[in-house]
């Protein structure tokens, strides 16, 4: 008795024909088994083989097959796992010769145990360790980097610190002459919002003058200082990880190590001068940028005279809110510095890890300028300042 559960084939599609005679179940495989191809479905398939009594054998007819690729193989890997599934015996002699021996080479190499990606959800107490082993790895790792650091510092001051003073220059460059266009920008645009927010209240009591008190003390303060910093910390301290982290990838720090040089004085402490040198005087320039800001505003817009402003912006901005600002850039500049080589210096050996240490590098610049921010006005605020 033959059944029959087949497919009628339109031109050279792919096609299967399935017979099922004396326990045979015969698969006639016709057209052209490509990627490209409607591939016929294999519910079929299943349910010649769910028939009762099951059938003993299943074998292929593939003499029509005029085409076929990976997907082709995959099929019929398909119909393999189903035969398997139910015990019945499977002959691939009549596939094309490089489709059987390929799927007969498939079913002599077992799968390799653990090679599966499985999905597994660690216990909270497992989580909150691993959390806590990693803070404390961290907290290792910042403390060595600080030390090395304090001993680079050491030795510049001895004298006996070893760097490329080529570099240093190329470093001061790039960290001062480089961010003064972005930096005047920035730096304009908050003078015009400080000026902007308060002549919308001073307008109203008729004392827009104190438009230049409010500008003049804020950028001086600490506004120069902050936007400054945080230019400073996406700009030069992801630049720092990013290229400290490709040292890393390309083993060049490991070569270096191999030669006898100390990599932290090497890289990280020019890296470290050239941002200490040029905040402070970024921070003076971007608190003049921000004063000419209030000033367009204060005499544009607001129509106070040139000089009375400038008069009044000079006296009243004590000089103690410019040191204080000048001790904000400086701190800036060492966290942002640290911040940057810290994050290359720990880098993984990977694109991904760079991206990372680059990304890293910026999160801890802003969130330590921030922290810094706070303690220097708490102490300024307690010995009155």
């Amino acid at each position: 008795m033959t059944h029959s559960f087949g497919t009628t084939p339109k031109a050279d599609n792919p096609a299967r024909d399935i017979t099922l005679a004396n326990g045979i179940l015969t698969l006639t495989l016709s057209g052209v088994w490509r990627l490209d191809r409607p591939f016929p479905p294999l519910a079929p398939v299943k349910d010649a083989l769910a028939t009762s009594p099951a059938p003993r054998k299943l074998v292929f007819a593939a003499t029509a097959v005029t085409g076929w690729d990976s997907r082709f193989l995959a099929d019929c890997r398909a119909v393999l796992v189903l035969a398997r599934e139910r015990g019945v015996e499977v002959e691939v002699s009549g596939l094309p010769e490089g489709a059987a021996s390929l799927l007969d080479l498939a079913a002599k190499v077992p799968e390799r145990q653990g090679a599966a990606r499985k999905t597994s959800h660690a216990a909270f107490l497992e989580s909150m360790g691993d959390l806590g082993l990693g803070f404390a790895q961290g907290v290792v790792n910042l403390l060595e980097f600080l030390g090395e650091v304090t001993l680079a510092c050491l030795a510049l001051l001895r004298g006996r610190a070893v760097f490329q003073r080529s570099n240093l220059v190329t470093l001061i460059y790039q960290a001062g002459v480089e961010a003064l266009p972005i930096v005047s920008l920035i730096s304009l645009l908050v003078g015009l919002i400080l000026a902007f927010v308060g002549a919308i209240q001073l307008s109203q009591f008729g004392a827009q003058i104190y438009v230049s008190t409010i500008v003049g003390i804020a950028m001086v303060r600490v506004m120069g200082a902050i936007m400054t910093g945080i230019i400073m910390a996406g700009r030069t301290g992801a630049a720092y990880a990013a290229e400290l982290g490709t040292m890393q990838v390309n083993e060049e720090i490991d070569a270096l190590k191999t030669f006898g040089f100390s990599p932290t004085q090497f890289l990280v402490l020019p890296r470290m001068i050239a941002l200490v040198l040029m905040l402070p005087l970024l921070c003076v320039y971007a608190d003049l940028m921000g004063i000419l800001g209030g000033f367009i505003v204060g005499v544009f817009m607001l129509h106070i005279n040139p000089i009375q402003y400038l008069t009044h912006t000079w006296q009243s901005v004590p000089l103690a809110n410019f040191w204080i600002g000048l001790v904000h850039s400086t701190v800036f500049g060492v966290l942002v510095a640290m911040a940057g080589c810290y994050r290359g210096m720990r880098c993984g050996r990977s694109a991904l890890a760079v991206g990372q240490a680059a990304t890293s590098a910026v999160v801890t610049g802003i969130l330590a300028i921030i922290i810094a921010t706070a303690i220097i006005t708490v102490a300024c605020n307690i010995i009155g300042v």
